[in-house]
């Protein structure tokens, strides 16, 4: 009886342990590589900013201003 794991109360707990057994605990999922995605995050708005004229930064900032704070 000590092999023999603990069965969960909770119904979706239960769900989730009667395919891990049955799957052994593998995905066939693949899991999203979201380091890469983090990196170019991180330089697309430095890049955006380097690109665009100080009017159009300035016209956009207002826009987000009044967007935010209202007319």
């Amino acid at each position: 009886m000590a092999d023999k794991p603990k069965r969960p109360r909770d119904a979706n707990q239960l769900a989730k342990f009667i395919v891990d057994l049955a799957t052994d605990g593998e995905s066939s999922v693949p899991l999203p590589d979201h380091e890469a995605q983090r990196d170019g995050g991180l330089k697309g708005g430095k890049a955006r900013a380097d690109k665009l004229s100080p009017d159009e930064r300035a016209a956009i900032a207002q826009k987000a201003a009044k967007t935010r704070w209202g007319n």
